[in-house]
């Protein structure tokens, strides 16, 4: 399975500008607000602050106000006045208090199997529960089982469940539930792009209340990841459209915590579940602040109106450092994601592989990484992380060769036969479009190094940037656009059909880019059949090499995620996981807890 990563990127029409550069320009202009411009040198590699004189390029307008949230913000200020320099507590981990987050994305459905955003899937992660779920190792452990059983070379799996659980109105969870859910994932009717798991699934079996079976025709390498999926509650749902029902805003989980209030577009509201039965979350309420856009984000949490969020590489390594920033903790490490340039295989320029070829060719990636995430992230070759073992090694970045790249575009057939400094072919100039998501600078930044360098090979490129949601809904998951640049996690187990396989590609599927290889389709449909890991390595070492020869993406960079939290939140440990696994536990002293 595969989510999307944050906010991701943008689409084809609504709300463009004009990018246009002349040549000789050594500068794109980034407005971030109309007093201040933020410019990116194309011969230092570096992004600066300058007072606005004339603009001379204008790619991007970001200014968002903060007056809309004016009123919030107050209060959350009033109340973090108690907040200090950092202190260890000893001690008893002591219940209360609450903990602020900022969301760029808005949120859009709180029923797991129809969150495909970041946003509503961490939230959900938080209202309901599943049968295993990922440790602090990124290991499968028993969470809503009491225990699972796998036999038969991993063709018969056996749970049993723990009985002590409750859904919020009181109902206790049991195999019917995830019976239910299986039956969900299964129906066609299920607006889903997450069923393949479940559908290899050839028979399920209800042996107790608190008990089932399932079974498969052949080994399936992806079988326990499917029962890290989140159980659907049958009592509520059954009967009901999942596309037009009321728990897609008013969720009934049986997880840490429960919704409490959400204000589309402005907050949303978790507070914590006294019955859950791993044990009451310490922290009272978790709140998501709408904040679509990164500085604005800094700012609240600069003002204390918000504990966390994830860093740029600038605020990490110059904007956070002084006394001021005592009072939060800073992390870093290898982030499970990675951003891409994605081409719509459904239009005519991107059909010719020696037109993708070219186009990584000509993108500098370690300029990006430079110039975008100041050194804090690493060139991406392929869609694994390196250091983990289905990464493979032999996949090399091509590198930054403009002029192998100029040779293959001329192979291609396109030349500059008018001499405006524009490839054209056929008569048609090769000019596209790269859309990106609102909110999320990197991306943007990356596509104004994209752009330039693309226009250095005679290519003419236009960056537009759409809100999240209909990003989402109404472009990339329609196959509207051009080409995309946004990001996917990198998830634990390397299966990659849902994204990459022919059959999803369909409307509101993942392989959005229409995609299709005959030799990737078998083995995608090989390399989930598949248990043991040396076979299995094979096959997505070959996975990996036809996407190097296909070029589908150009695979840009790997950021290090840069979390950081207000230190009053004690109990974080970092893992390979990251800092998230064990938030229930994370605890504030009530001598720094915030009035409710």
């Amino acid at each position: 399975m595969t989510v999307f990563n944050g906010v991701a990127s943008a689409e084809n029409l609504c709300n463009t500008w004009d990018c246009g550069t002349e040549r000789g320009v050594t500068e794109h202009t980034f407005v971030r607000a109309p007093q201040e411009l933020i410019v990116y040198d194309l011969n230092t590699h570096f992004w600066q602050a300058k007072m606005k004189v004339t603009l001379v390029v204008l790619l991007f307008i970001t200014f968002f106000s903060l007056t809309g949230c004016s009123d919030e913000g107050k209060k959350v200020e009033n109340d973090r006045k108690t907040d200090s320099s950092p202190v260890e507590f000893a001690g008893v981990p002591e219940y209360g208090g609450r903990f602020v987050e900022a969301a760029l994305g808005a949120f859009t459905n709180l029923i797991p199997q129809l969150s495909a955003d970041t946003g509503s899937a961490e939230v959900v992660s938080k209202i309901y529960v599943s049968p295993l779920k990922y440790d602090k190792d990124i290991n499968l452990v028993p969470y809503a089982a009491k225990s699972f059983e796998v036999l038969d070379g991993g063709k018969h799996l056996k749970f049993v469940l723990r009985k002590d659980i409750r859904w919020f109105d009181g109902e206790p969870l049991t195999a019917e539930d995830v019976e239910f859910t299986y039956r969900t994932m299964i129906d066609p009717k299920t607006p889903t792009a997450y069923s393949e798991d479940w559908k290899a699934i050839s028979e399920f079996r209800l042996t107790g209340p608190y008990s089932f079976e399932v079974f498969y025709k052949k080994p399936f390498a992806r079988s326990l990841v499917t029962w890290a999926l989140n159980i659907l509650p049958k009592h509520a749902l059954a009967g009901e459209d999942l596309s037009n029902t009321k728990y897609s805003r008013e969720p009934l989980g049986a997880g840490p915590y429960k919704l409490k209030e959400w204000i589309a577009g402005r907050r949303l509201v978790l507070e914590a579940n006294p019955d859950f039965f791993e044990g009451r979350p310490y922290i009272d309420k978790i709140i998501y602040r709408n904040i679509p856009d990164l500085s604005t984000q800094f700012l609240e949490l600069k003002s204390g109106n918000i504990d966390t969020m994830g860093l740029t590489p600038l605020q990490y390594l110059r904007q956070t450092q002084g006394k001021e920033w005592g009072r939060y903790r800073k992390f870093k490490y290898l982030s499970f994601g990675y951003s891409y340039l994605g081409f719509n295989f459904k239009h005519p320029f991107f059909q010719d592989v020696r037109v993708r070829r070219a186009i990584d060719l000509a993108i500098d990636k370690q300029e990006i990484v430079k110039g975008v995430l100041m050194g804090m992230g690493v060139p991406a070759a392929g869609p694994y992380k390196p250091g983990t073992w289905q990464f493979n090694k032999n996949i090399q970045d091509r590198g930054y060769h403009p002029d192998q790249a100029r040779k293959l575009l001329a192979e291609a057939g396109w030349r500059d036969t008018d001499g405006d400094g524009v490839l054209d072919k056929d008569g048609k100039p090769f000019y596209f479009t790269i859309l990106t998501n609102q909110g999320n600078s990197q991306r943007s930044k990356a596509g104004v190094i994209i752009q330039e360098r693309l226009r250095d090979v005679g290519i003419r490129v236009d960056i537009r940037i759409v809100e999240w949601a209909a990003f989402l809904h109404e472009f990339v998951l329609k196959g509207r656009f051009d080409a995309v640049l946004l990001s996917w996690n990198i998830l634990q187990d390397p299966d990659l059909y849902d994204a990459w396989h022919s059959s999803r590609s369909i409307p509101d599927g993942l392989n959005f880019i229409s995609y299709k290889n005959d030799e990737m389709d078998a083995l995608l449909e090989k390399g989930r059949r598949l248990v043991d890991r040396a076979e299995r390595k094979k096959i997505y070492d070959r996975v990996q090499e036809i996407m190097f020869e296909d070029q589908p993406y150009v695979f840009l960079y790997i950021p290090y995620s840069l979390p950081i939290v207000n230190a009053r939140v004690q109990g974080i440990k970092t893992a390979p996981a990251g800092i998230g696994y064990n938030y229930t536990k994370w605890w504030i002293p009530k001598s720094l807890q915030l009035q409710q």
